[in-house]
């Protein structure tokens, strides 16, 4: 017998919304959008619930993420407008959270990523524990940060959103408070802390070189630092996507000047529609690490040197075929 991929509940007044697929780390799936959706809509107005909590079953994480696995099927099957449907539908559950009516408390324990930053980072409640890990790792398979991502990384201190938009890095609770990612630490143990950030110890080279005006002059600043761990960031850009760097932080940069969050996600609408039907780089990057899995992408182009220098400016003016909004 299946499990429902998704609990809900009413319990005291409260409308509980349960992750149910902790074998997959509650990786969401176009059915769990709806049936979360489903929920939310039906609380919206209902007097008998006053607050909604978001969580996931087991204890490794909230939710690992979207299903990355059928989006690479959709687009190698010749059907990338088929994957707008899931984005279109997820993108507006990101909204609905954001602007629901009641308080909404995410609880971010554990594995936090991708898709689970869609759900737990727009709440009006935002709650990390020690056993936290929030990050958006879509660089990792030449793509960009979506679900609001960009928002949060625009509104993150001083670069912190440029650098961890670009390398993926993953955010422990301290981190993920400091950057604007989370509201309040709840220890799991009820004795644990959340420490100090290490973020925030290394704001000084962060923030000098994810200053620059682009990729390239990123890296630049990152080889000439003393400090070893901006060699190692240097490193690992030059192992990602040049083209889904160079939109990523072009993304990040403008969702800074957008008006709010709504904005912000038909911004990454059009991004990750560029990337499903113009770009082999999404593809590459999925078969890399998700299919083959000899983590060994041959992007296109190979190197920054070799990007256009228009490559951002025309992902940001892409008009998909169906508006996100409608």
């Amino acid at each position: 017998m299946t499990e429902t991929p998704v609990l809900t509940r009413v319990v005291d007044g409260v409308g509980h919304v349960t992750l149910n697929r902790p074998q997959a780390l509650n990786a969401l799936t176009l059915d769990m959008i709806r049936l979360i959706t489903a929920a939310l809509e039906a609380w919206r107005d209902d007097p008998a619930v006053t607050a909604v909590r978001i969580d996931g079953a087991g204890d490794r994480g909230l939710c690992a993420g979207g299903d990355v696995r059928a989006l690479y099927d959709q687009i190698v099957a010749g059907s990338p407008e088929e994957a707008g449907a899931f984005f279109r539908e997820e993108y507006a559950l990101n909204a609905l959270i954001a602007e629901y009516p009641r308080p909404v408390t995410a609880v971010a324990d554990g594995i936090t990523m991708g898709g689970g930053i869609g759900l737990a980072g727009h709440a009006s409640d935002r709650i990390v524990t020690e056993r936290s890990r929030l990050a958006m790792p879509e660089t990792r398979i030449g793509f960009t940060p979506d679900v609001g991502g960009s928002w949060l990384f625009a509104h993150a201190p001083g670069r912190l959103g440029e650098y961890l938009a670009l390398t993926g890095t993953t955010m422990d609770a301290a981190d993920a408070l400091l950057c604007g990612f989370a509201d309040r630490f709840v220890p799991v143990d009820g004795q644990a802390s959340a420490g100090e950030s290490k973020l925030a110890a290394a704001r000084p080279w962060i923030d000098d070189a994810f200053a620059a005006a682009d990729v390239r002059g990123i890296l630049e600043r990152l080889r000439a630092r003393p400090e070893p761990e901006a060699a190692d960031t240097a490193a690992t850009l030059e192992t990602l996507s040049p083209t889904g760097l160079a939109v990523t932080l072009a993304a990040v940069r403008r969702a800074r000047t957008l008006p709010d969050l709504r904005a912000a996600l038909a911004q990454e609408y059009g991004l990750v529609m560029w990337f499903a039907t113009t770009q082999p780089d999404l593809v590459e990057g999925i078969r890399a690490q998700l299919v083959d899995k000899d983590r060994n992408p041959r992007w296109n182009p190979a190197t920054i040197d070799d990007l256009a220098p228009d490559v951002a400016d025309r992902a940001l003016a892409y008009v998909p075929v169906t508006p996100l909004w409608a």
